[in-house]
């Protein structure tokens, strides 16, 4: 497998490329100190919560909220310093537990009765995290793209102690000072390796320089050195796993299908759902398809 074609890289962003959110709902969006990320809220409906990936907005969702808000209530999620949300006073040395804690209590504070969380990328991996502290909370969960422990991607036989060195590396790699041109040429390369769709990566790249470069360190950091496989039991709403697939990863359809089903092994109720002819950001490479796939995830959990 070639990882560099495969789930989230250096600095992804995922910049709207439908229709952004409207004005007055942007205008509703909080943040407090207490809450490491701020949302919007929109529709009307059982509930469901959007959580976007590494140094993304939350309106990579647009084209799927208009799909939902008519039948749901949307909470669209936002981290603090991703894609030129206004980071913390100080940029946290961990990012997914705290914001994975503040999740679970935004569920309970706002009165949200057994969400559907949905979480593209690391958003997935904290949807699952959320899932698992706090199992009486959430009603389903819908992983976009994602795996429980991403150096998966690289060695199926990787721990979180082979992977400290290479986490350790990468973040004081993101860390060093670089020229603008060459931070713009690396986005550049990431987003061609994530985004199928040529039109959409110009923006991607703008996005991914807007986000705090501490933050986005330390979340990477976080996301190669949390392994949610032994977490995976706990999770008592179904699961629903929807992934891409693309001649160009270099390996059949069948051993990315198998990556997936034996790295979610112990999940008790867990459905996989493959589309086809996309990369990284589904929702940007086949809106329909991934539109379709999500809405028959949720209506079984309501």
């Amino acid at each position: 497998m070639n990882p560099r074609f495969f789930l989230p890289a250096l600095l992804v962003t995922s910049l709207a490329f439908a229709p952004t959110l409207s004005q007055a709902a942007e205008d509703t969006a909080i943040q407090t100190a207490a809450q490491p990320f701020s949302v919007v809220v929109e529709g009307s409906g059982p509930d469901v919560i959007l959580i976007p990936g590494l140094a993304s907005p939350r309106s990579v969702w647009s084209d799927l909220a208009t799909k939902l808000k008519a039948h749901y209530r949307l909470h669209l999620v936002q981290i603090a310093g991703f894609a030129g949300e206004p980071v913390q006073k100080e940029a946290p040395e961990q990012v997914m537990q705290p914001v994975a804690t503040a999740l679970s209590r935004y569920i309970e504070t706002a009165h949200l009765r057994k969400p559907t969380v949905i979480g593209h990328s690391i958003g997935g991996e904290l949807a699952l995290m959320v899932a698992s502290e706090t199992p009486d909370e959430v009603g389903a969960v819908i992983v976009v793209d994602a795996l429980p422990f991403y150096p998966l991607v690289f060695n199926p036989m990787a721990t979180r102690e082979t992977a400290l060195p290479h986490a350790t590396a990468l973040r004081q790699a993101l860390l060093q000072e670089t020229p603008e041109s060459q931070r713009r040429a690396s986005q550049q390369q990431t987003i061609a390796s994530m985004v199928k769709t040529p039109s959409a990566r110009p923006a991607l790249v703008e996005a991914g320089l807007k986000s705090d470069r501490k933050t986005i360190a330390n979340a990477l950091y976080d996301d190669m050195t949390t392994d949610l496989r032994p977490a995976l039991s706990k999770i008592t709403a179904p699961v629903t796993v929807i992934y891409a697939y693309d001649p160009v990863f270099g390996v059949p359809a069948t051993a990315i299908d198998k990556v997936y089903r034996t790295s979610y092994t112990g999940t008790a109720h867990v459905h996989f759902t493959r589309i086809d002819d996309s990369y990284h950001f589904i929702m940007i490479d086949q809106p329909e398809k991934f539109g379709r796939a999500v809405e028959a995830a949720l209506r079984p959990s309501h």
